[in-house]
């Protein structure tokens, strides 16, 4: 899908990370919102995505974030685990992001 290794190992550090611009850098900030608990979009993020996006570019990218969001956790209130579809290739575990404090997980197990 033309995403490198680097540049996913960069995830958890997007906000100073030369590897994204602006728009995937906005587009990170709203799935780090929408994936909080509770979800919060303020006013402030939603104000500089209608600087960028379209409104029909927002409700798909919003769209998306909440369509993975919600397989994460389907698969996880199902205890479905990984299959091995990767074979071997680069999986990223999460890591604390600052909006969330240290709520990082400690392994697979904890994933939401």
């Amino acid at each position: 899908m033309g995403i490198t290794e680097e540049k996913l190992t960069a995830l958890a550090h997007y906000e100073t990370s030369d590897l994204f611009g602006d728009e995937e850098r906005l587009a990170l900030d709203l799935a780090v919102a929408m994936t909080d608990t509770p979800a919060t979009v303020d006013d402030d993020l939603r104000a500089r995505l209608a600087d960028r996006f379209t409104k029909g570019q927002r409700t798909e990218l919003a769209a998306a974030i909440a369509w993975e969001n919600h397989r994460a956790r389907l698969n996880r209130a199902l205890d479905v685990r990984a299959v091995g579809f990767s074979d071997g290739d680069f999986c990223l575990l999460p890591e604390a992001h600052p909006a969330l404090g240290d709520q990082a997980p400690e392994g697979p197990e904890s994933l939401p």
